[in-house]
């Protein structure tokens, strides 16, 4: 009886090569539909699932949207998440839209946090109080939710990730485990490149355009010395321009590093009164659509290129 299922299988695979047809999903192999909300996530997640005919690895939010502080919900962002088996999410405060919207839902839905476990946590500073003679102070305002910018922190999302799909989906949960334990190494070995060229840099001061590097320069041992947009979607006044061009001048910053989709202008502004380099360094928070499984590497390594021709190396 097997023998003669076995032939059967054989066939209706064949017939479905050679007609560019799927592969019905057998009972064992209910379809899974995994649903990220960011671009990065979405790319972590593909390289752990990587093949399995049962899955199905959506994203939720626009590839080019990049980090969704301020993000409005879509009437398709409801019908993606009604379809979806599990939704896979950054953490630490990232997606602040998502409490309205699985409420909407009616639906519990398991939620996979990628950042949980992790505890080389990094907090953003609110720097607008003012201190005693006239300078500025800063203290704690909530964890820093760009781990994705960092291989080595995007490492620990792959094994979180790999992890909780598991036993979600336990007739590819070893494939799952294996996968993450291949692409975290992947990731690692990356970092650990970073990690060397950052001993070799000439300067490593910097100024970045928001706290998304804030984990990568501390793995490669850099210093952010100023941030354009300390706050999410404010753009800075003309006396912080000036703050931040006194600071990068007094802290001999070596360049000024702003991000794909935002404008260059204030950064290009500020880099010229110090009288250093502005350039575009890209933490992979949005990328096309149909990216490769290895974008995430290939940007990086653009990266690297990048601060090396801005920065010197010794």
């Amino acid at each position: 009886m097997k023998r003669l299922y076995d032939i059967s299988l054989f066939y209706s695979a064949f017939y479905c090569i050679a007609f560019g047809l799927s592969m019905p999903v057998s009972a064992a192999e209910k379809e899974i539909r995994v649903l990220c909300t960011t671009f990065p996530i979405y790319q972590i997640t593909r390289n752990i699932v990587l093949d399995q005919p049962h899955v199905k690895v959506e994203l939720m939010l626009p590839a080019g949207l990049g980090c969704p502080h301020d993000y409005a919900l879509s009437p398709q962002d409801f019908k993606k998440l009604e379809r979806a088996t599990v939704l896979v999410i950054n953490g630490l405060g990232l997606e602040e839209f998502l409490d309205a919207l699985l409420k909407k839902a009616g639906r519990d839905i398991p939620v996979l946090d990628s950042s949980e476990g992790i505890k080389e946590i990094l907090f953003e500073k609110d720097e607008s109080e003012p201190a005693d003679k006239g300078r500025v102070s800063s203290h704690s305002i909530g964890a820093n939710p760009h781990l994705f910018a960092s291989p080595r922190m995007a490492a620990r999302i792959a094994r979180n990730i790999a992890r909780g799909l598991a036993p979600i989906d336990p007739v590819a949960g070893d494939n799952y485990l294996a996968n993450g334990d291949v692409y975290s190494a992947k990731l690692n070995h990356l970092a650990d490149e970073l990690s060397l060229l950052g001993k070799q840099l000439a300067n490593t001061r910097l100024v970045t355009q928001h706290g998304v590097f804030d984990y990568l320069a501390r793995d490669m041992g850099l210093e952010v010395v100023a941030e354009i947009q300390a706050h999410a979607g404010q753009e800075p006044s003309a006396a912080e321009i000036l703050s931040m061009i006194r600071i990068a001048k007094e802290k001999k910053a070596g360049a000024v590093f702003t991000e794909p989709r935002y404008p260059e202008k204030i950064g290009r502004t500020i880099a010229s009164e110090v009288g250093i380099t502005a350039a575009v360094l890209d933490p992979v928070a949005t990328g096309p659509l149909a990216a490769g499984r290895e974008y995430y590497e290939e940007v990086m390594r653009k990266n690297m290129t990048t601060l090396k021709n801005t920065l010197g190396t010794k």
